[in-house]
């Protein structure tokens, strides 16, 4: 073996060294050392290697995370020991009789000393290492037997792919994987801003994430593990179950150890349950009661288990979060895209100690589902979310005088008309003047990436809106220096140098008004590639659907999205006045022409003549598109030096391969031999 290939495994590893313990460091333990961009930084090093030498990737290699082609099933595995259920209780006098048993069955009085553990409402899961790597993931599945999803397990973050420090030959984890509640609503947000059907809680889409057949969708999911213990080890293991924990962290697996409590009695045991029911709603993930087990390791062996349930553990249930109320009336609430979504207004009633008059109804595709009208006697849960959700109407308590909720035809905020388009689960407002979604577009528009205003942050922002000296990002472009000066904090230079970034932004690069602009579906990316290829505002403007759908990238939904906002008089108005007011984007250079139409390039290995970016844009200038991989539909790869299994595929399947040189030529000269 040559040196520079020494020198290369040497690198690739002291690399996969670092970003394993940052990954541990940030996922299974809360205390991240370094910043997301130098975490980015150093995982782009690692891809590069591998790209360039393919036999340096491995099935523990951090960069296994992101997913892989769909399976067409998962198959069926045995755990090492069998998945059991946990027998339930439901109050403290339970809790007694479980301790009174156990101390039958041993034959003694003294007290017996219980680990409490927050039951987390998720999906368990069985993890196997050998020699310290991750080779399987399965689902709990009948207890024996379970779905084999190691693909998916690989891409959660918190999951550690190598083991660290005396890690045992063999071991097999138990855990429960679930999604913590600020990274649910996000996705949530996200879906509705998507058009999508939201989620009906945390554990369904964890369950739903688990199963994927694609590990690319999973990778998409914010999910994350706590584990709480072992169904087979080689070697000796500690002696109690809370020291078999903390072990397991140790070796860098994640353990939510700080939430674990040492009981010395059921007595502590049952404080311990009614502490946790006081702050189940100020945790950051859904719990639903408490798991009690005897700490001793060698107490649990000796107790044994039943025919389902181990004798030495219980689940306390919490109480029910649910209430029956009626549903007085329904509001309509505009969000930041325009999403108009059905809120309930409901007779107060008392949930687990807090009064709720005001539940989510999601959409309508909800409200069909659920069959509800105005009127009807509902069942409410406070599930741990900002607002609770109806799970149940009772019909047979129905009087005949019930109303069905309308669907909206006019924004309630503006009066603008509203459309819910072909697949969609809510109908949206458009108008740029919205003044429900005005904050978040005045700070869209202000935003970095977009016209870069700087300093209008949120509080200028709110101090802007609480003064109605705005009601479209066109005012911006009005303000005067004394109507600053009513603003808290605000002096003669801040003033000057927040008007001086206004005037700056008058001219930004069309993409990035375009972007700013806010319009349905057009990301950066879409501005990109719209103010490529149209060049000014004005074009883009007039081009119809049929232009629009001529360009590779933008399919139907982009195309009527762009139609339609250009076609609003609001909108138009609004436009006008950005235009009066000096508001002039800088044309993009238009495209050299569309030789390129339709063609795909693929770039690969070590580029030294130009960047990635770089070839990628010279093949968009000439309207080709650039892809990450390598399949029937690829025309053209560009190989620079240490090119591995792209090229190698591309040869496989036929595909003209480009040298640098012969890819610069090419794109002047259209030689095409």
């Amino acid at each position: 073996m040559s040196k520079t290939t020494d020198s290369v495994r040497q690198q690739h590893a002291s690399l996969s060294e670092q970003l394993h313990r940052h990954n541990r460091l940030y996922h299974g333990l809360d205390q991240p050392e370094i910043s997301d961009a130098e975490y980015d930084r150093l995982m782009q090093q690692l891809l590069a290697l591998e790209a360039q030498f393919p036999e340096l990737i491995s099935n523990d290699s951090p960069s296994q995370r992101v997913g892989s082609e769909p399976l067409d099933s998962f198959s069926s595995v045995s755990h090492a020991s069998p998945m059991l259920s946990l027998e339930n209780a439901f109050n403290a006098e339970q809790l007694r009789e479980f301790d009174a048993r156990i101390k039958r069955f041993l034959s003694r009085e003294e007290a017996i000393e219980y680990l409490c553990e927050m039951k987390l409402d998720g999906v368990a899961v069985a993890l196997t290492y050998e020699a310290g790597k991750l080779v399987r993931g399965a689902t709990r599945g009948d207890g024996s037997r379970g779905e084999e999803i190691t693909r998916n397990i690989r891409t959660i973050g918190s999951i550690p792919l190598r083991l660290q420090d005396d890690f045992p030959p063999r071991l097999e984890v138990r855990g429960e994987i679930y999604m913590e509640l600020a990274a649910f609503r996000k996705l949530n947000e996200q879906r509705r801003e998507e058009g999508e059907a939201t989620f009906a809680n945390p554990r369904n889409v964890t369950a739903g994430s688990l199963r994927q057949l694609d590990s690319k969708l999973t990778a998409k999911r914010p999910l994350t593990i706590s584990c709480y213990g072992i169904g087979a080890i080689e070697g000796s293991e500690p002696q109690s179950h809370y020291q078999l924990l903390a072990t397991l962290r140790r070796w860098g697996l994640k353990v939510n150890l700080e939430t674990l409590r040492v009981a010395g009695d059921i007595e502590a045991v049952i404080d311990r349950y009614q502490e946790l029911i006081e702050l189940r709603d100020q945790l950051p993930y859904e719990i639903d009661g408490m798991v009690v087990k005897v700490n001793s390791r060698s107490l649990q062996q000796e107790l044994g288990e039943k025919s389902r349930t181990p004798r030495w553990a219980i689940a306390c249930k919490f109480p029910p979060r649910q209430a029956e109320t009626v549903l007085e009336s329904v509001r309509f609430q505009v969000g930041r895209t325009g999403a108009i979504t059905p809120v309930a207004n409901l007779k107060p009633v008392s949930v687990s100690g807090v009064t709720v008059s005001s539940a989510s109804l999601h959409n309508w595709d909800e409200i069909e589902r659920l069959g509800i009208r105005i009127g009807d006697r509902v069942v409410v849960e406070r599930a741990g979310d900002v607002i609770p959700d109806i799970v149940k109407v009772l019909r047979k308590k129905r009087s005949g005088t019930e109303q069905v909720i309308p669907e909206p035809t006019e924004c309630p905020a503006c009066g603008s008309p509203v459309s819910r388009e072909a697949g969609e689960v809510v109908p949206r407002c458009q108008g740029l003047s919205c003044p429900a979604q005005l904050k978040e577009s005045l700070k869209h528009f202000c935003a970095r990436r977009a016209m870069d205003i700087d300093g209008l942050g949120d509080r200028i922002i709110d101090q802007l809106l609480r003064l109605e000296l705005v009601n479209s990002v066109a005012d911006l472009y009005q303000l005067q220096k004394e109507q600053l000066f009513q603003f808290e904090r605000m002096g003669e230079k801040l003033a000057e140098k927040l008007l001086t970034a206004i005037t700056a932004s008058k001219q930004r690069p069309l993409e990035r008004f375009l972007f700013g602009l806010g319009i349905r579906h057009v990301g950066s990316h879409v501005a990109k590639v719209l103010s490529r290829r149209f060049g000014s505002l004005d074009a883009l403007a007039a081009a119809d659907a049929e232009q629009l759908l001529a360009i590779h990238e933008i399919g139907p939904q982009v195309a009527d999205s762009v139609t339609r906002f250009f076609a609003d008089p609001r909108n138009q108005e609004i436009l006008a006045r950005l235009r009066q007011l000096g508001v002039a984007p800088i044309p993009s250079e238009q495209p050299l022409g569309d030789r390129l139409q339709g063609k795909v390039f693929v770039f690969t290995g070590a580029l030294e003549r130009f960047s990635r970016k770089e070839g990628e844009a010279l093949v968009e200038a000439q309207g080709g598109r650039a892809s990450g991989s390598v399949s029937k539909k690829t025309d053209y790869v560009v190989a620079g030096p240490g090119a591995g299994s792209k090229l190698a595929k591309a040869e496989q399947l036929g595909i003209k391969v480009f040298n640098e040189e012969e890819f610069l030529s090419y794109i002047k000269q259209g030689d095409d031999s």
